[in-house]
């Protein structure tokens, strides 16, 4: 039988087209106009080619931005992805635990980012927080405001505590996904903890693993509004990521050229490693489908 093509069905997609056209693509075509252009007011522009990449290519202050913000999510997923995992194995199976712990994981997740930054913006004060006060009382000379060490751990125990849920729920519903099978089968032949692990829910969580892992690399790398909240980028410079870096120079300094440039080399760097990531997901899923084909 010949087929037929409905085109109609287009019509349904237009109002979504529509919105992204206003929301991300509109948007985006401006930050290309300021990027390769000058202007002095008046809606007058004149064409600076690369100048501004080249500018913020060989900017210390890029470079900084980029280091910083390059360790903070280094350090993210270093310590969420292991715990995610670890709650996650832990984590009651089935019954009314199960849909209990199920709520109080999610409970983080539903918090506005604004919120959980003033939430800990307050909880680590030295005068009415009661971890800044609590630390005091150890005699502990914790400030987040004045010390940069202290305003990483700050911001490093933030993300955590607010992201870690989702790595811990992504884990779950992959460790849910494993027939009962596999642990008979494992029982049977007396495999260790470990071995059940590494041979039979690691295998089977790396699908989930690299959709958390791409999630928190974006989130992490993108953060603007927490560690805003709490310190402001400071003190001095040292939690001045690239967002907030990219805000102060085109709200705060006006500096429209640089700012466009810079976050188009941004959002390229999100792309390229989005892109690695979905690579690696699209060739695991093809590899695993192959199996039973081989078999």
């Amino acid at each position: 039988m010949e087929k037929t093509w409905n085109n109609k069905a287009w019509f349904l997609v237009l109002p979504v087209l529509v919105v992204v056209a206003f929301s991300a693509v509109i948007p985006l075509m401006t930050v290309v106009n300021y990027a390769f252009n000058d202007t002095f007011g008046n809606n007058e522009f004149f064409w600076a080619g690369l100048e501004w990449f080249d500018e913020m290519v060989h900017s210390d202050r890029l470079h900084e931005a980029l280091g910083r913000q390059a360790l903070f999510s280094a350090i993210i997923l270093a310590i969420e992805v292991p715990l995610g995992i670890f709650v996650a194995l832990n984590m009651p199976k089935k019954g009314f635990w199960s849909s209990l712990v199920l709520v109080l994981m999610a409970l983080p997740l539903l918090i506005p980012f604004n919120v959980v930054g003033t939430i800990w913006q307050i909880f680590g004060r030295t005068d009415i927080g009661l971890l800044g006060r609590g630390l005091a009382a150890l005699g502990l000379d914790y400030n987040y405001t004045n010390d940069p060490v202290d305003a990483w751990i700050t911001v490093i125990v933030m993300d955590v505590w607010h992201w870690t849920s989702l790595v811990a729920l992504l884990c779950y519903a992959g460790l849910q996904s494993i027939p009962q099978a596999y642990y008979q089968a494992a029982r049977i032949d007396q495999a260790s903890r470990w071995a059940v692990f590494r041979h039979i829910e690691l295998p089977k969580m790396k699908g989930v693993l690299l959709i958390a892992v791409l999630l928190r690399f974006m989130d992490s790398f993108m953060i603007y509004t927490e560690p805003f909240v709490v310190t402001g980028g400071g003190p001095g410079n040292s939690t001045t990521f690239l967002s907030i870096d990219l805000v102060k120079m085109a709200v705060g300094q006006f500096d429209l050229g640089p700012a466009a440039a810079f976050s188009l080399m941004y959002f390229l760097v999100i792309l390229l490693v989005s892109w690695v990531f979905y690579t690696v997901m699209t060739s695991m899923d093809r590899s695993q489908s192959d199996i039973p084909e081989a078999m």
